[in-house]
């Protein structure tokens, strides 16, 4: 049977100095979506931004990673912080994620609903899940730097839909009408 020419896939294409394609095809992975947090040791100041640059690294020791463009405001904010929190935005919270994303936005945090965790960092009420973590490494990653973090507290609540982002747009996780998330065997406290 052969392959329909729209399921084809196209030649490789030499990345050559048009980053527009690398973006694009980078798109055809799909992520969730994270608000990554802070509060800067000398001001106080709440930090925070959006960013689909998450995984985990380590499940011995619990390590998670995210990477921060170099261009960012609240950059060298992440620089001086040795305490992170990572929030897995739920499918309800694009209008956070966007906001956390806008570079001219100044007033991120008002009337965003959050607690402190124990660690000093802001979590968001609503998030799907929350890993508050200490600074463990950082690496250079040409115009972003990676930061490794060790997890020492979360929740989680499995059974809501996280945000999806996908080919430059938010998406939704298909499901039937009326039917939800499964529930796993597990239930997290917060700060368990």
């Amino acid at each position: 049977m052969r392959a329909r020419p729209e399921e084809r896939a196209t030649a490789l294409t030499a990345l050559g100095s048009d980053r527009r394609v690398l973006r694009e095809a980078l798109g055809c992975f799909a992520t969730g979506v994270t608000l990554i947090t802070g509060r800067h040791p000398g001001s106080g100041a709440l930090l925070g931004v959006t960013a689909s640059s998450f995984n985990s690294v380590s499940l011995d020791p619990p390590l998670v990673l995210f990477s921060l463009g170099r261009h960012l405001r609240s950059f060298t904010g992440f620089l001086a912080c040795d305490r992170y929190a990572v929030n897995v935005l739920a499918a309800s919270q694009r209008e956070l994620s966007d906001r956390f994303a806008s570079a001219t936005l100044t007033e991120k945090w008002s009337g965003v609903p959050h607690e402190l965790s124990p660690g000093g960092c802001p979590i968001l009420t609503a998030a799907v899940a929350a890993f508050d973590c200490r600074a463990w490494a950082r690496h250079e990653g040409g115009d972003h730097v990676i930061f490794i973090a060790e997890v020492e507290r979360l929740f989680a609540r499995p059974a809501h839909h996280p945000l999806v982002f996908y080919r430059g747009d938010y998406r939704s996780l298909d499901t039937r009408p009326g039917e939800h998330a499964p529930e796993l065997d597990f239930n997290f406290q917060i700060w368990g």
